[in-house]
């Protein structure tokens, strides 16, 4: 039996991994990836490598086991079939007989199109007949904190969320509950509506950034159409930045606004609020 993290070198799965490695013996631990060379420190640490693509059904024969507790982390190249990638891969556990999928999908509220793919994969996921948990992340901390250059170069935040609020956490929050869920038990047929223990508005966003830098920080919200403009400005593809800007307005109207409590339920601690994340996005 082996427990099976897709996408294992990614900002999410990184973080999964680790989580993991501090609770089963590596060598109980697969680690799939599209290239062997950046998951050459796993594989040092005595973490099988499978090196397999989403988009090549033929690579992934042979990854998966009988027994095998399966994470599918959801591709994230927005202009591709992930409805697809993602039924390559629950094809796959399903001929291979796994014990469990765990899929990380979007919020249950998200009605953006970025939730489309998610709910396809959940409705393909549900009529396998395999024994699933749904993940349903919420936004990531560092969805923000990882591109503040641009905001601290014109001292102002720029979005098209109004007074919308987002209740965020750092990925380790969400890696730790997806660990929680591949070495616990109970879990199967579960849904969880993952998210952060506060909902907080970009204007407290930037008065945090403000007091965080001593520097004067605004809040900007502008138009969807404005905001297209802003990231296609930014070398975006349309149709990317049309779907990113579908985000902004479900936050205007509350869809990332939701504090369940199941992610610090199941990790078994407060989320990371986002003035943590900042400060450690500032400090690095």
């Amino acid at each position: 039996m082996s427990i099976v993290v897709t996408g294992a070198t990614g900002n999410l799965g990184r973080f999964v991994v680790e989580g993991l490695l501090e609770k089963v013996p590596a060598e109980q631990i697969t680690a799939v990836v599209r290239n062997r060379e950046k998951a050459a420190d796993l594989a040092a640490r005595g973490v099988r490598i499978a090196v397999a693509d989403y988009n090549d059904p033929a690579s992934l024969d042979g990854v998966f086991s009988a027994g095998d507790k399966v994470l599918l982390i959801s591709g994230s190249e927005v202009d591709r079939d992930r409805v697809g990638q993602h039924r390559t891969v629950i094809d796959a556990a399903g001929t291979a007989g796994v014990a469990l999928l765990a899929y990380t999908s979007a919020p249950g509220s998200l009605k953006a199109a970025l939730a489309d793919a998610h709910r396809g994969t959940e409705e393909i996921l549900l009529s396998s007949g395999l024994p699933y948990v749904l993940l349903r992340n919420g936004w990531y901390n560092e969805n923000y904190t990882e591109r503040l250059a641009p905001v601290l170069e014109h001292g102002a935040v720029v979005q098209a969320a109004g007074e919308g609020r987002v209740a965020s956490a750092s990925r380790a929050d969400y890696a730790a509950a997806a660990v929680a869920v591949l070495t616990g038990e109970g879990h199967e047929g579960r849904t969880y509506e993952l998210s952060g223990d506060v909902a907080w508005s970009f204007g407290e966003y930037a008065a945090e950034l403000s007091r965080q830098t001593g520097r004067e920080i605004t809040y900007n919200p502008v138009s969807e159409e404005d905001y297209v403009g802003i990231l296609t400005g930014a070398g975006l593809p349309e149709p990317v930045a049309g779907v990113l800007a579908g985000v902004e307005v479900s936050i205007a109207k509350g869809e990332l606004a939701g504090t369940s409590g199941d992610l610090s339920r199941l990790t078994g601690r407060p989320t990371t609020p986002i003035s943590e994340s900042i400060a450690a996005a500032l400090k690095s």
